[in-house]
């Protein structure tokens, strides 16, 4: 299911045997545009660090209920490796940390979750990579809450602004940007997919470039926060701009045997 980034700020991450907090953020790759943690909020359990989930460990989103199901127990995530608060997710934090769970290294492998499209966690007996091979890349960790507000340029002028993020809680890749296009077009937001982007300033005060017209942009299928996000209206999306759905790529990823 498409979800935004602002709708599930809150959503309440279970354990096995309680509570863990609520989700406050994200961290993606800059890559593959995939959110590889979710940044939990504790309250007084553990206040005093930053607590990361990866989307290893979740197994159900509940929407109803807005809450979140991982199999994890609250000994194990406070066991867990921490990050240092005050800097940059690290490389050596990231293998550490799949090193205490058992869970494969993402960035070994030329797909999104390293050999796969989507999450897959390895068979019992199996031994997942965790250290670098010769098609291992190094991921750097952006914040959804530092990219909200970059202004989005397009190939004849600029936007708008990064207002939200689509995010398919399947895949847990970012299928789209919310753009509030303010100035140039009041009241109206669009769709960017990540794969028409060509290039990003990551700074404060970043930017996105795109390669789309505005005119195109302003004539494209019109998106509404209050409605669902069907296939049909990605489909059309798609369409308007003449480029490929990632879901045929991915259908196609997904019927080739498993290793």
């Amino acid at each position: 299911m498409l979800d935004t980034a602002k709708s599930l700020k809150g959503y309440r991450l279970q354990a096995t045997d309680g509570p863990l907090g609520e989700v406050q953020e994200f961290y993606f790759d800059d890559k593959h545009w995939a959110v590889r943690y979710l940044v939990l909020d504790t309250g007084d359990w553990l206040s005093s660090r930053k607590v990361l989930i990866s989307p290893y460990a979740l197994t159900n989103v509940d929407h109803q209920g807005r809450s979140i199901s991982a199999c994890l127990t609250k000994k194990q995530v406070e066991e867990s490796p921490s990050p240092d608060t005050a800097k940059p997710v690290s490389k050596q934090f990231e293998e550490n940390y799949n090193a205490y769970y058992g869970w494969p290294a993402y960035w070994n492998g030329l797909s999104m979750w390293g050999a796969y499209s989507y999450v897959m966690l390895p068979r019992p007996g199996e031994h997942p990579v965790v250290g670098g091979r010769h098609d291992a890349w190094d991921p750097h960790l952006r914040s959804t809450r530092h990219v909200a507000g970059f202004s989005v340029v397009a190939n004849d002028g600029e936007i708008g602004h990064v207002d939200d993020f689509v995010i398919d809680d399947g895949s847990w890749a970012i299928r789209y940007l919310v753009v509030a296009t303010h100035n140039w077009w009041p009241g109206k937001k669009v769709l960017i997919s990540p794969q028409w982007i060509k290039s990003v300033n990551w700074d404060h005060m970043g930017s996105l470039k795109i390669d789309l017209k505005r005119e195109a942009i302003r004539s494209s299928p019109a998106y509404s926060e209050q409605a669902l996000l069907t296939r049909d209206h990605e489909s059309a999306l798609h369409r308007h701009y003449e480029r490929p759905g990632y879901w045929a790529e991915e259908k196609s990823a997904a019927s080739m045997p498993r290793p």
